[in-house]
C-alpha cells in the first residue's frame, strides 16, 4: 500500500468514525425531543454549542420548557450536570463551592468545588443575569477560558457547554461583555395554538423520568442498534465530534461566510469581529454533526444562531435565505429548518419523524388518534413538496406512511 493510499484509507476511517458519533449524538438528540413539543431547537442547538465549545443563552417567557429541554438532553448526553437558579442575593459560594476549612486552618483560601459549577460538564443557569457583580466576574473567565480561579483554587474545568436562560434580555450595558460569552442564541414562545392539543395531550403524561446513560445500560434502547450500553458513551462521543470539528476544513465555505457576514452587517445586525470569528466554529459543528470532515453551503444555517435579538435573527434569516436554501443537518434536523426555512431542512426533519412516527405506531395499539399523526405527517410532506421533487429517504417514508394507514 503506497503512502498516498494509506493516508486516504486513515481518513476514510475517521471519516466513519465520525459519522458514527454523530449518529450517536443525533440519536440522543431524538430521544431527549421525545414528548416534548415544539422545544426540539433548543435541545439541538445545546448539542451544536457543546461541539463548537460555545455556550447557549435562552430568552423566553416564563413557562415555556427552557429548563426542562436543557435537562433532558444534559441526561441524554451524561457527565456532571448543574443546575441553579440565580437571584440577586445568590452567593458564589453557592455556584463554585464553600472555603475549604481545612485549608483555611492552615492559612490558604481554596475552595471546595465538588459537586458544583466548576467541575460540571454540562451546566445551566436560569435567570442568569440576575447573579451578582461578584458571582457574574467569576463565571467571565470561567466560561471564556474553562479556568476557575478563586482564592488560591485554580481548576481547569471540563465545562463542555453552559447555557443560561432569561426571560429577556438585559438593559444594562454593564451585563453586555457577559452576555457576549453566549455566543448562540435562541428565543423560545409559547406552543402555538395549532399544537395546543399535543401540548395538552403531552402534559397528561408521566414525567419522564431524567435517567443519566450509565443508569440505562443494558435495558433496550430502541433508538438505534448500538443499544444503550452506547448510551454511556455519548460524552465520549461528543469530546470527538468538537475534537474533528477543531480539525473540520473551512477553506470551501469560508468566502460564503465572509458573504453572509457582510449581508448580515449591512443589514444592520449588529456582528462584531469576535462573534463573527467565533460563527465558524458553529458552522464546523454543525458539519461534523451531519457526518462530514469539510464545511459546506450546507451548514450555515446557524448563522443567524449569533444574531443578539429575537428581530435580529428574524431578519438574518430573511437576508440570507438564499445563502442557506440547500442548508440542512441530519442530527440536528429541527433546528437547521427553523433557522433556514429550507426545503432540504424540512425534509431531512420530515424523515426523521415518519421514521419515529413509524417506531411508535408498530408498539401502539391501532386507533384512531395514533393513526390521525401518522395522516398528518403525510399532508405535510404532500403539502411541501412535488412528488416528483422527494428525495429517496423522503419518498421511502412516505410510502411506508400510506401503508400504514391504508385500510387493513
Amino acid at each position: 500500500m503506497t503512502e498516498t493510499s494509506a493516508t486516504a484509507t486513515a481518513h476514510d476511517a475517521h471519516a466513519a468514525a465520525d459519522a458514527a458519533d454523530a449518529e450517536l449524538i443525533g440519536h440522543a438528540v431524538a430521544a431527549a425531543g421525545q414528548g416534548m413539543i415544539d422545544r426540539e431547537t433548543v435541545a439541538e442547538v445545546v448539542v451544536l454549542c457543546a461541539v463548537a465549545g460555545e455556550h447557549l443563552l435562552v430568552v423566553g417567557a416564563p413557562g415555556t420548557a427552557k429548563s426542562e429541554a436543557v435537562r433532558r438532553i444534559a441526561g441524554q448526553l451524561g457527565g456532571r450536570y448543574f443546575e441553579y437558579l440565580l437571584g440577586r442575593f445568590t452567593e458564589p459560594n453557592e455556584l463554585f463551592g464553600p472555603v475549604d476549612l481545612r485549608r483555611l486552618r492552615e492559612g490558604r483560601i481554596e475552595f471546595e468545588t465538588a459537586g458544583m459549577l466548576p467541575e460540571a460538564e454540562i451546566a445551566f443557569l436560569d435567570e442568569v443575569f440576575l447573579g451578582s457583580t461578584a458571582v457574574l466576574n467569576t463565571l467571565l473567565g470561567l466560561l471564556n477560558e474553562r479556568v476557575f480561579r478563586r482564592g488560591g483554587t485554580v481548576l481547569h474545568s471540563p465545562l463542555r457547554v453552559c447555557v443560561g436562560a432569561a426571560n429577556h434580555l438585559p438593559d444594562d450595558p454593564a451585563l453586555a461583555a457577559f452576555a457576549d460569552r453566549f455566543l448562540a442564541r435562541v428565543f423560545v414562545e409559547p406552543v402555538a395554538d395549532a399544537r395546543l392539543e399535543e401540548l395538552l395531550e403531552a402534559g397528561r403524561r408521566p414525567a419522564a423520568s431524567p435517567l443519566h446513560p450509565r443508569d440505562l445500560a443494558g435495558s433496550g434502547d430502541p433508538m438505534g442498534p448500538t443499544g444503550l450500553a452506547a448510551a454511556a458513551d455519548r460524552l465520549g462521543a461528543l469530546d470527538r465530534l468538537a475534537a474533528a470539528a477543531r480539525a473540520c476544513d473551512l477553506d470551501e465555505v469560508t468566502p460564503l461566510v465572509a458573504a453572509a457576514l457582510r449581508r448580515l452587517r449591512a443589514a444592520g445586525v449588529p456582528i462584531s469581529d469576535r462573534r463573527a470569528v467565533r460563527s465558524q466554529k458553529l458552522v464546523a459543528a454543525a458539519a461534523v454533526l451531519d457526518g462530514r470532515t469539510a464545511a459546506s453551503a450546507r451548514d450555515l444555517w446557524v448563522l443567524p444562531l449569533v444574531a443578539p435579538t429575537a428581530d435580529a435573527q428574524a431578519q438574518a434569516r430573511d437576508t440570507l435565505a438564499d445563502l442557506v436554501e440547500k442548508a440542512a443537518n441530519r442530527s440536528l434536523a429541527h433546528a437547521a429548518e427553523e433557522l433556514s426555512r429550507s426545503s432540504a431542512a424540512r425534509a431531512e426533519r420530515l424523515v426523521r419523524t415518519g421514521t419515529q412516527l413509524l417506531a411508535a405506531h408498530r408498539t401502539l395499539p391501532e386507533g384512531r388518534d395514533s393513526r390521525l399523526r401518522l395522516e398528518a405527517a403525510l399532508r405535510e410532506i404532500d403539502a411541501g413538496f412535488d412528488p416528483a421533487d422527494l428525495s429517496g429517504a423522503l419518498a421511502g417514508i412516505r410510502a411506508e406512511l400510506v401503508a400504514a394507514v391504508a385500510p387493513a
